[in-house]
């Protein structure tokens, strides 16, 4: 699959390359020259944790095919031009053939807008078109209204405990 970038009504979602990921890991604060915006001193979101990148570094490279969906940053326009606001991204489960889990993360002066909602939508859409993704899911803490909130907006239900001891699961399907 081939890297694109996504538009929606108020975002655009940049896709992540491996050189932007390597650059973001070790925060030599190229990311927003990369993506061409504006990249806030609170970067980045609240509940990143930083050994992601070697995972997302290694899936980049295990799964090129999906690459165009592994991560992408959240940009809002603004007068003064783009602002980094946050992340989303899918992956393929390894243990569930058709599930693919998406995640997302926004910096906190721009959560309760929608925006996380908005990003989330458009990476489901284009993950459930690729061949044999059936059902999306996603993980939070139950400490974290906001964010099953996001998951209950883009149609997902609670199925049960996550992949952490202290998580929950949601899980969107498609119908038929």
């Amino acid at each position: 699959m081939a890297l694109q970038d996504i538009c929606t009504r108020r975002l655009d979602l940049i896709a992540v390359t491996p050189v932007c990921a390597l650059s973001e890991q070790v925060g030599d604060g190229r990311l927003g020259e990369f993506t061409r915006a504006k990249m806030p001193a609170t970067w980045p979101p609240e509940h990143w944790e930083s050994h992601v990148f070697d995972w997302l570094l290694r899936r980049f490279g295990e799964h090129p095919d999906e690459m165009g969906w592994h991560r992408y940053v959240a940009l809002r326009g603004t007068d003064g031009g783009r602002t980094l606001i946050g992340t989303v991204g899918a992956h393929r489960s390894a243990t569930e053939p058709g599930d693919c889990e998406i995640g997302y993360g926004l910096l906190q002066e721009f959560q309760g807008f929608g925006y996380a909602t908005e990003a989330a939508m458009a990476v489901m859409r284009l993950v459930v078109s690729q061949p044999g993704v059936h059902t999306i899911s996603a993980q939070t803490y139950p400490s974290l209204p906001q964010s099953i909130r996001v998951m209950q907006k883009c149609g997902m239900r609670y199925v049960g405990p996550g992949d952490e001891a202290t998580t929950v699961r949601y899980r969107w399907a498609r119908e038929g």
